[in-house]
């Protein structure tokens, strides 16, 4: 047989991952309602799929936004011609201007610093080329997305130095633990390049606060290491406090602009990741440079970068969008947080992205991570339910667990609802409260329709709050 390359060969990929085992399962036997009733459902991907009939409404009422329609088809012979992988200049000013509306209008962007890219896996692949060659490190905060070892080491050779966050911290990122991690890739002779932040945090759901913020920049600066900010997650942030940039705090303290860089997409704020609309946003020049010559390998369709732009200038739209969003997230949330909280199940108190980080550590059988796998592959095989374990997300506690939420319809929520009730019911009544513990007072009427139910748990004398831990419970009680 011919030999292959050491990247077709290798496992440098991350497919090995229980996170895309996760995948593996669901896609070889997917839940449906009626088809496959007792299939996996997908609890690992984090999708916005909450506003679809939102953004179908506009669609129908703006045809010319597609070039596939009687009204659209007169610029479908100059969108279908080749394009500068510049991108189309309308299409740079949407983004430059939906960038904005979404940090609150408190600051503005430059579309000529806007670079496209197909979705933000290739945005950070891009920006590592730029900034890092084979063996140099960038450090990236724990717990952290597990397609960033795809997508910053795989072909670019990069090596990832991890900064320790601990869950005795609520796993927010401090100085100690950036000096830590910069010392120790130092002792094994890595030459750090940058630091990785995603805010809001994928897996946490957490944001990180000005002050955060700043100590960052700071350090970065100290250090003079380039700051990498994944803000994919921007729009997602559905109650107090608000989100806060890095493009806002680089105007509040001195630093090299230089050194900032910044990822986005439309894939989860608008929900669209089928689109592959990734963006690079850097301050510095050469940066924007490389990148956009780079960008050619992974540029957004001419027909796509037409419709977003039609989409996102619509002002009236976008903020009724943003609204929208933020409210059906809201409620998607806390119900899905005080559901679990019924049975003792408690979470990272989050108010942003499209999932929970899940406290499972009272179920496992020893504070190991051979025992996280165990209780992972029962989830995945027996409760049929694709959640992703911790340490896939390269966290350093076992039993955590990320749980999305807002990828399914109410009634496939309350499938897995259910299952989750019935798992922690049959296997752990002795650690649930006894007054928790009855089917009859957990089984939520089939015959209530679902809309009448929600209104019900999010009225103003609504039930207590997920975030405020049964104290009977060992499942939720605080450990440090």
């Amino acid at each position: 047989m011919v030999s292959m390359s050491k990247i077709a060969t290798g496992n440098g990929h991350g497919e090995n991952s229980p996170y895309f085992d996760g995948w593996k399962a669901y896609e070889t036997n997917p839940f449906h309602p009626i088809d496959r009733p007792d299939g996996v459902i997908q609890m690992g991907l984090a999708e916005n799929q909450l506003c679809f009939e939102f953004i179908k409404k506009w669609l129908m009422e703006h045809p010319e936004a597609s070039l596939c329609t009687a009204e659209g088809v007169n610029r479908f012979k100059e969108t279908a011609l080749f394009q500068d992988y510049h991108g189309m200049p309308e299409f740079r000013q949407a983004i430059a201007k939906f960038m904005g509306k979404v940090r609150g209008d408190r600051v503005k962007f430059d579309p000529d610093r806007i670079v496209m890219s197909g979705g933000a896996t290739g945005a950070h692949e891009m920006v590592a080329f730029c900034l890092a060659d084979p063996g140099e490190a960038l450090l990236v905060p724990t717990p952290y997305y597990p397609g960033f070892d795809r997508d910053l080491r795989w072909r670019t050779g990069v090596e990832l130095a991890p900064v320790i966050c601990e869950s005795s911290h609520n796993f927010q990122i401090t100085r100690t633990a950036m000096e830590a991690a910069y010392e120790k890739a130092q002792e094994a002779n890595l030459k750090v390049k940058g630091l990785v932040i995603t805010n809001p945090s994928n897996p946490l759901g957490t944001i990180m606060d000005r002050e955060t913020l700043k100590s960052i920049v700071q350090f970065i600066n100290e250090k003079n290491i380039h700051l990498i900010g994944d803000e994919i997650y921007a729009a997602t942030v559905f109650k107090d406090p608000e989100f806060v940039s890095i493009s806002e705090v680089i105007q509040e303290v001195e630093c090299n602009h230089d050194l900032i860089h910044i990822v986005y997409s439309l894939s989860k704020d608008m929900g669209f990741p089928g689109f592959r609309v990734g963006i690079v946003y850097s301050y510095n020049d050469a940066v924007v440079n490389c990148a956009r010559k780079m960008s050619s390998y992974g540029l957004v369709s001419s027909q796509t970068q037409h419709l977003i732009a039609t989409m996102l200038n619509d002002d009236d739209f976008i903020h009724n969008f943003i609204m929208e969003s933020k409210e059906q997230l809201f409620k998607r949330h806390k119900y899905f947080t005080w559901s679990l909280s019924q049975v003792g199940i408690g979470s990272l108190k989050s108010n942003g992205g499209l999932f929970i980080w899940m406290d499972l550590r009272k179920l496992l059988k020893e504070k190991t991570f051979d025992a996280e796998m165990d209780l992972w592959r029962v989830i995945i095989n027996e409760v049929k339910l694709n959640v992703s374990p911790g340490s896939s997300f390269h966290c350093h506690e076992p039993g955590w667990f990320r749980v999305c939420f807002a990828n399914m319809d109410d009634n496939t929520m309350e499938v897995a609802l259910s299952r989750i009730r019935s798992f922690i019911l049959k296997n752990n009544e002795s650690i649930v409260p006894r007054k928790l513990c009855r089917r009859s007072s957990l089984k939520l009427s089939l015959s209530r329709s679902l809309s009448r139910r929600m209104d019900d748990f999010m009225s103003p004398a609504g039930i207590m709050s997920p975030h405020s831990p049964l104290p009977q419970s060992p499942l939720v009680r605080a450990r440090t």
